[in-house]
């Protein structure tokens, strides 16, 4: 289960969301501070779309401390990007909680400190609202609004 970890990884360094989503049972269950909890399509056109808006952008990650074994996994991993809404630079560092069933991710909880996340993101705006329960609510109002978005564009094409 090691390899998977370590190929999902690979294919989100290279923006490869098909492979990634390739990876992830049916009825996945994802999670994290930006999105909330998303599953099964859902979870998959996330990927597609975060991999879609950074193509040709300056994007890469890092991974490390994987871990695994037949049920469980886990690893750290940093991302490193420029966020389109500002122009500004982050550096996020994410834990990630694998469970696999029927040799897939079957639930993947990333977790970040989000105000750390927004100060980097959205500068002094975020230093001082990313702490707050109303910034994290609008926040995944706005990111699954634009998932929502994303999907019914891919499904009228």
């Amino acid at each position: 289960m090691k390899n998977i970890i370590i190929n999902f990884y690979k294919a989100f360094n290279d923006l490869d969301a098909n492979t990634m989503t390739s990876y992830y049972h049916d009825d996945i269950i994802f999670e994290d501070p930006a999105f909330g909890v998303l599953k099964g399509i859902r979870a998959k056109a996330m990927w597609q779309m975060l991999c879609e808006s950074q193509n040709g952008k300056d994007f890469k990650i890092e991974v490390s401390n994987i871990e695994a074994n037949e049920n469980e996994g886990s690893a750290h991993w940093e991302a490193f990007y420029t966020f389109s809404k500002t122009g500004r630079e982050v550096h996020n560092k994410i834990d990630a909680e694998f469970k696999f069933k029927d040799g897939l991710i079957i639930s993947h909880i990333d977790s970040f400190n989000l105000h750390s996340w927004s100060k980097q993101a959205l500068g002094f705006k975020g230093m001082v609202l990313g702490r707050t329960r109303y910034f994290k609510n609008k926040l995944r109002s706005q990111t699954n609004r634009l998932l929502n978005m994303y999907i019914e564009k891919k499904l009228s094409s």
